[in-house]
């Protein structure tokens, strides 16, 4: 099995939300040696923008015989699921990707936007406890936003260019979370249900530090 450090995992999201520089995006991480993951409908999607994944997985549900025939001539490595499984295909993506292929960062696109339970199963996988020690090392990426993981501890954000927006969402009961640094901070907060501070925003030349003591937050960075 080739050796990798990072990837890039494409899903079968709207390619409309894709990002902007999506072709050259996957492109130049195969030219830079990071492993590009087709997932499901993500296969076909990476074919199309001219770059081959160096593996495919899923059930492939979303594409016709004439389309998965595409993805099977292309690609080396293949894993098929069963459509009624216990994992869904980003699932088993992650578990190739951060168990069999041990990756240090993975950034996944095409997680977000067309059927909201699709977009919730991938913004909460990282909750389960089989994911969560990878957390910090995965990024979802759209054409709109940027969520990053963090578990408990002491963290620095740094302004992104293009992105005007700020939001904090534990993703599971939260302890002594605590955001300085920004336009809008927050003094030390406890909740046992998921939520979201949105619309915050970055100050000019300044960092935003982020701790909690317990849960798991995303931070999401946007604009309009």
């Amino acid at each position: 099995m080739r050796s990798f450090t990072e990837g890039v995992a494409v899903l079968g999201g709207p390619a409309d939300l894709r990002p902007l520089d999506f072709g050259r995006r996957i492109r130049q991480a195969k030219d830079q040696g990071k492993m590009l993951i087709g997932v499901d409908g993500g296969s076909l999607a990476c074919l199309q923008a001219g770059t081959v994944p160096d593996l495919a997985i899923g059930d492939f549900d979303s594409l016709t015989e004439a389309e998965l025939g595409q993805v099977e001539q292309a690609v080396s490595e293949l894993r098929y699921a069963q459509p009624a499984k216990d994992l869904t295909d980003s699932e088993l993506m992650l578990e190739a990707a951060m168990i069999d292929y041990q990756l240090d960062r993975l950034l996944i696109i095409g997680a977000t936007g067309g059927r909201l339970d699709h977009f919730l199963v991938n913004l909460f996988m990282v909750n389960k406890p089989a994911f969560r020690q990878f957390a910090e090392k995965i990024t979802l990426l759209d054409r709109q936003n940027l969520v990053e993981f963090f578990l408990p501890g002491q963290h620095k954000l740094q302004s992104k260019p293009g992105y005007k927006y700020l939001a904090f969402a534990p993703l599971q009961s939260v302890q002594n979370l605590v955001i300085k640094g920004a336009k809008y901070e927050l003094p030390s907060f406890a909740a046992n249900y998921p939520l979201c501070f949105s619309s915050n925003e970055f100050v000019p030349g300044q960092a935003v530090q982020l701790s909690f003591s317990r849960g798991l937050v995303a931070a999401i960075y946007s604009h309009d």
